[in-house]
């Protein structure tokens, strides 16, 4: 242990007041170190500063413009009183006022307050407030002596607890923490970038993210702390891409095939994104290194035909390649029309999924080696997991291709990739990345773009409707199937008692935990109630007994799921409602209605994936977003996505409204052998802050590639606690 870090290093065990229980409740939060108490950051902030009067109080009560909290300078009126309701319920109440108007204050199984809530002094209360029978109320609340000349903090932290936890505890460890280490917090960033950006140093950024002097000091550490995060994101990326690059010595370089053989077989002319596209993988698999490329684009713009023309290339170098999605009905979809254009060619495919049967398998795995070749050789193989157990060997793979990549996590993704020493890689992806992420994020992985549609593609009606057009919903659903359409009803939650969990950090039961000043902020109006998949289906079953209606959600068996999509895309049923597993995945031509529940819930570009689902085939189709809330962001953001079909539009709309949460946890990170942990830079919303983040990163990852440098070697210590190693994490 140097001295550089040595306090910063030492064990919670060794802090005042923290037994073996004490810790055990710190260890289930990831708090092992002082410094890991430095960065157990607060959730939200009380702004107990801002002081009312009793009289304000009554008139907003009346009003109904809130129960608070509120703050207000109190002083005792009398005595409090004791009583025992029940057993082991006890309660202690006090009279208290202002100049205005006075209140019954009440607190459950607090009779130690008796001796410090005496006639005369003052105190500084923080709590809700309710007027009964023209009496104010509070109950609960938060107490601090209040003398003259003596200022109490206006901002206080409201901190993450686990069981055996409570404010002031954490709060006094804080404190300690940042006593004992003030003197060791080292700078990690390029002093240009603290002064460019006007980003305050670490020190003052720490002291004031736990005790704030000030709303713009809070707003200040704030920002740095999301910078910081951005930083070491793309020093990650921009490392690990570069290390990439330098391990692959021995590049499976391929001769440039052309691709006319392949292109005049289509039925249609390709697109000038996906003839670029196109181009851009040619050059990759030809070029010196490996290729490790993104394909992204949105529903419907031919990516799958651009992968197509990456295989062929690969194939006709006289190497096998390999293409996993994560459903059994997106390989089979897949399989069947690769098969049928390969088969034009003389190329042969096979589907490798856990439905195939155990003789069937043993084929095809004999196929993919060189030993098996008598028996007939398989050049491509589509699947979903069962490319990558245990037993399946793909010898000669020159490329690997992920379908839906987000679907898998970054161990599947690695495992593909693993098949053979020397691998080119192109994942694809139909979540269209905000360009100014693009920029950011990929200064090592390529990206490939297709940000056109192909002719033809219809356009998708959207529309916006609240409760009160229920029964006019049920009617065009019948009216849907009457005329042998499918619809799908999409719902956020998987069973109707299920916790948001967008709520859940703020449930707001217990007073210590009241807050109205979060640090991270949240983009969803959770003041509607969620429907839930399951107990929907019934609702729908009951209102259209005439129709078929099923149900699938992620808590299913994965047969059970596959079985229930394989009866809606086989004409079975007519109505399936479901949570987001039908996100990807599925291709029903026949769908021409999808109806979004509680679309406020949803994040844009996730919201603009699922309306890819329906428009498939030749009938007129609808997208209709069905919400209740009230909230002015949400209906913004569901306006956004009525009035643009552009996948890349609506990514930077989301990017600016609620930060890049979606974009930066796991999706896009190919080779990518670990995962960032956010807790602040994923509502970052400033792209400025994002751009400039990438280019210091990348600046230091070409400058100083070991990161040897004093500030650096910093920033490799701060980089080690950001970076989880080679996880099993999925999206």
């Amino acid at each position: 242990m140097n001295s550089e870090t040595s306090r910063l290093d030492t064990s919670v065990t060794t802090f005042r007041g923290v037994g073996e229980a004490r810790a055990a409740a710190l260890f289930k939060m990831n708090i092992f170190t002082a410094g890991d108490l430095l960065r157990c950051y607060p959730r939200a902030y009380q702004n107990r500063g801002d002081t009312v009067t009793l009289a304000e109080i009554r008139e907003r009560l009346k009003n109904g413009e809130g129960d608070g909290p509120f703050s207000v300078l109190l002083t005792i009126a009398a005595e409090p009183s004791v009583s025992m309701i029940r057993r082991g319920m006890t309660l202690l109440k006090v009279r208290a006022f202002d100049e205005t108007d006075a209140v019954e204050i009440t607190y459950f199984n607090q009779t130690y307050l008796r001796d410090k809530l005496t006639t005369g002094a003052s105190f500084r209360f923080f709590g809700k407030f309710a007027l009964e029978k023209s009496k104010l109320k509070l109950n609960s609340p938060i107490s601090e002596p209040y003398i003259e000349g003596v200022p109490l903090p206006d901002i206080v932290p409201v901190y993450p607890l686990s069981a055996g936890l409570t404010q002031k505890m954490m709060a006094s460890l804080v404190n300690e923490a940042m006593r004992m280490c003030a003197n060791e917090i080292a700078e990690f960033l390029p002093t240009d970038a603290l002064s460019e950006l006007g980003l305050p140093t670490l020190s003052y950024t720490l002291a004031n993210i736990h005790k704030p002097e000030s709303m713009n000091a809070l707003e200040s550490a704030k920002r740095r702390l999301v910078f910081d995060e951005l930083y070491l994101m793309f020093l990650s990326l921009s490392l690990s891409g570069a290390k990439l690059k330098r391990d692959n010595t021995l590049p499976m370089k391929l001769s440039h095939e052309d691709a006319a053989a392949f292109k005049g077989i289509l039925p249609f002319e390709l697109t000038n994104a996906q003839r670029r596209s196109v181009n851009e993988i040619a050059a990759d698999m030809g070029g010196e290194f490996l290729m490790n490329r993104i394909l992204t684009g949105d529903v419907g713009s031919g990516k799958t035909i651009v992968a197509a023309a990456a295989i062929y290339m690969a194939v006709k170098n006289g190497y096998r390649a390999a293409l996993m999605v994560p459903t059994e009905i997106l390989a089979n979809q897949h399989y069947e029309d690769l098969s049928a254009l390969f088969g034009k060619l003389g190329i042969t495919c096979a589907l490798l999924t856990g439905s195939v049967k155990k003789k069937e398998r043993e084929s095809i795995l004999a196929g993919l080696t060189d030993d098996g070749i008598d028996i007939g050789k398989i050049d491509v193989v589509i699947g979903t997991h069962a490319l990558i157990s245990e037993g399946t060997v793909i010898d000669h793979l020159g490329l690997a291709v992920i379908d839906e990549q987000h679907r898998f996590g970054v161990t599947q993704r690695a495992a593909l990739f693993d098949k053979a020493a020397d691998v080119h890689c192109l994942v694809m992806s139909a979540t269209p990345i905000p360009r100014t992420l693009t920029l950011a994020m990929y200064g090592s992985i390529d990206v490939s773009r297709i940000d056109e549609l192909p002719k033809g593609r219809q356009t998708i009606d959207t529309f916006i409707v609240d409760e009160r057009y229920r029964e006019r919903l049920n009617a065009f659903i019948r009216k849907q199937a009457a005329e042998g359409h499918q619809v799908y009803v999409v719902c956020p939650a998987v069973e109707e008692a299920e916790e948001d969990p967008y709520t859940k950090a703020y449930d707001g039961n217990d007073t210590d935990e009241m807050a109205d000043v979060p640090l991270v902020e949240t983009w969803r109006d959770t003041s509607v109630p969620l429907k839930a998949a399951t107990v929907f289906a019934e609702v729908l079953a009951q209102a259209l007994p005439e129709l078929k209606v099923g149900y699938v959600h992620g808590k299913q068996k994965p047969s059970q799921r596959e079985a229930v999509m394989s009866e809606f895309a086989s004409g079975n049923l007519d109505v399936l409602v479901s949570t987001t597993v039908i996100e990807v995945g599925v291709n029903v031509p026949n769908a021409t209605l999808m109806i979004v529940e509680n679309a406020e819930r949803f994040g844009l570009s996730q919201l603009h994936q699922l309306r890819g689902r329906v428009g498939r085939g030749t009938a007129k189709s609808y997208f209709i977003l069905v919400s209740d809330s009230k909230n002015p962001v949400a209906r913004d953001r569901l306006n956004a996505i009525k009035s643009t079909s552009d996948g890349f539009r609506i990514a930077e709309y989301d990017l600016e409204m609620r930060g890049p949460g979606d974009f930066l946890g796991d999706n896009g990170i190919i080779r990518q052998h670990g995962q960032m942990n956010f807790t602040l830079a994923a509502t970052c919303r400033d792209t400025n802050l994002i751009e400039r983040a990438a280019f210091y990163a990348k600046r230091t990852a070409a400058d100083d590639p070991e990161l040897s440098e004093d500030v650096n070697r910093r920033a490799a210590k701060q980089l080690g606690r950001f970076v989880k190693e080679f996880g099993n994490t999925q999206n």
